[in-house]
């Protein structure tokens, strides 16, 4: 891959680069839009990540469906499709890892121990391969985002990092790979994360800046919902994830399926 973007560089082209695990849908794509939109050669790698799933997380399970990834990718017109192997990343003897404090040490950082020491690893990988002037990532994921900034900020790598809004169903939920694990009655149950943000945001907007108040509306909404178990429900600095924010943020399991959802209280929820 870098061969590629060296030459494209050589060239005088912008590079978008569009980070995936695979098991696309229309977040991703979404991704890939505004790469296209944005950038005149776009590179989208497909690698599931084994260093930032935790003992016990579904590495294994993870949905994958690689010729359909690849059909929906030269539909979009994309110039590049990396599929790194687990050696190519990680061939024997390699034990670096990147590390980003601060951002990394609260929430998601505390209930995946390491999740976040894989991802900035990942990406700094990905960053060195492609070359990209500007790498795209979603919303849902906001303390990845974060994360992903502040590593690009720390080591000036020179990479504009693209924030893309989350892509939700007509009912709310956040679109994410992992959704596919869901049956039907706990699909209908998800619903409860999208519907304590919405609601929190309303509370919001109507003056409500008591943060124990719109934790409260996060946490009782959850757990109204008899399928659904509650990680954690916060709000906090969307760029240090730090309480004290507007930046609404919950982990919640319905099932045996851990799914996240956020949303900036500041802005009218959507739909």
């Amino acid at each position: 891959m870098r061969d590629i973007a060296l030459a494209w560089r050589a060239d005088g082209l912008t590079v978008g680069l569009v980070p995936t695990m695979g098991a696309l849908h229309a977040g991703h794509m979404s991704l890939v839009e505004a790469a296209c939109r944005e950038n005149e050669r776009v590179v989208v790698s497909i690698f599931v990540n084994p260093i930032q799933f935790g003992a016990g997380e579904d590495l294994g399970r993870y949905p994958r469906s690689p010729e359909r990834d690849l059909a929906m990718l030269r539909e979009a017109g994309v110039d590049a499709i990396y599929k790194p192997s687990v050696a190519d990343m990680y061939p024997p003897g390699a034990g670096t890892r990147v590390n980003v404090h601060g951002i990394a040490d609260s929430l998601e950082g505390v209930a995946r121990p390491g999740h976040f020491e894989g991802v900035a690893t990942v990406v700094a990988k990905l960053f060195a391969a492609a070359l990209p002037d500007r790498a795209y990532f979603g919303q849902k994921d906001a303390q990845q985002l974060a994360v992903v900034k502040r590593l690009a900020a720390d080591l000036d790598l020179g990479v504009e990092i693209r924030a893309c809004p989350t892509v939700r169903e007509a009912d709310g939920l956040a679109l994410s790979s992992r959704n596919a694990y869901l049956d039907a009655a706990e699909r209908q149950a998800a619903v409860c994360l999208s519907r304590a943000l919405r609601l929190a945001s309303e509370a919001y907007r109507r003056g409500e800046r008591d943060l124990g108040r719109l934790r409260a509306i996060l946490r009782n909404t959850i757990e109204a919902e008899p399928l659904a178990s509650l990680d954690y429900a916060e709000v906090v600095d969307p760029a240090t994830f730090t309480r004290g924010g507007s930046l609404a943020v919950l982990a919640v399991r319905i099932g045996k399926t851990r799914l996240i959802d956020n949303h900036d209280l500041k802005l009218t929820y959507p739909g």
